[in-house]
């Protein structure tokens, strides 16, 4: 079966910089883009970033244009996102998803999830 598996979460101060990774496995990994959301407590998931099939494409949500990377390695089955001058207001946690669909933003495009990892910003 399909499994997403998230790791590299933690505690971290304000400004401090954290990578998180998703690896998959049980799909054809090349075949999907891949998205990356967080849920922080009392509030809806969010979209985060995503990354086309091949790598070549990337989409941000406003909030961390700028200050987080995804990347993946297909070689690898593995998606990650690289997350630079972290804020308080980050904290959550954070979902890999894979998606059929290119340029997908909405959770409801994404048909595989992982369980999560927290990530906590201290100020």
């Amino acid at each position: 079966q399909v499994q997403l598996v998230e790791s590299g979460g933690g505690l971290v101060q304000a400004g401090d910089s954290l990578r998180v990774s998703c690896a998959a496995s049980g799909l054809t990994f090349s075949s999907y883009s891949m998205g990356w959301f967080r849920q922080a407590p009392g509030k809806d998931r969010e979209f985060v970033a995503a990354i086309s099939w091949s790598g070549s494409s990337t989409f941000y949500a406003d909030s961390v244009k700028g200050r987080f990377t995804i990347s993946r390695d297909n070689a690898k089955n593995t998606v990650y996102l690289q997350m630079n001058s972290l804020k308080p207001e980050d904290t959550a946690v954070y979902y890999c998803a894979a998606s059929g669909t290119y340029a997908a933003t909405g959770p409801h495009q994404y048909v595989y999830w992982g369980q999560g990892t927290q990530v906590t910003v201290s100020s």
